[in-house]
């Protein structure tokens, strides 16, 4: 019994400063923070700042591009980051992050889900930016031939990134075949 007093003439005593008009601030930050803290453990919102394609995968509307990445050449060296962030500075890398992230917030939140995924043309340019970072030998040769460098990467190697297109034998993603976060 003696704690409990203890305790209660401690909390409050650091009430004791604070005038009446500063209590509900207080209040309001306290129990913001522990919502953001509850917020970020129950979403695992700190993965969606690391670059785990399972992580990618967790949107339901991305099973498909997921299993065809998983299945694909690229899957053995890349992660969905390496291809569609841009890697110049690590400034633009999350301003990018971030702007993908809020516009699939914003689509899942008001049901504005397109039914094919097709990247913008600000995504295209950083795919295929990446292509060229990665392949730099290889489009050095391309472009020193005779074919015109007037075109997307995948217009050729479509099946490269991923995978072949067409409908999924398996709509919906497996976990227990493909790991999911």
């Amino acid at each position: 019994m003696k704690l409990n007093n203890y305790l209660y003439i401690k909390y409050k005593e650091s009430f004791r400063g604070m005038s009446m008009s500063k209590l509900p601030f207080f209040i309001a930050i306290t129990a913001t923070a522990i919502a953001l803290v509850f917020f970020m453990y129950a979403t695992d919102a700190p993965a969606y700042g690391g670059s785990a394609p399972e992580t990618c995968a967790n949107c339901h509307v991305m099973d498909s591009q997921y299993e065809n990445w998983y299945h694909a050449p690229h899957q053995k060296f890349t992660e969905c980051v390496d291809c569609h962030l841009p890697h110049e500075n690590i400034v633009a890398y999350y301003l990018e992050k971030g702007r993908q992230g809020a516009k699939d917030v914003y689509a899942f939140s008001t049901g504005n889900i397109p039914v094919a995924i097709r990247a913008s043309a600000k995504t295209k340019g950083i795919i295929q930016s990446n292509c060229i970072r990665c392949h730099q030998v290889t489009v050095e040769s391309v472009m020193m031939g005779p074919q015109p460098f007037d075109r997307y990467c995948w217009e050729c190697h479509r099946n490269v990134s991923h995978g072949a297109r067409g409908a999924s034998a398996v709509p919906y993603q497996d976990s227990i075949l493909y790991p999911i976060k």
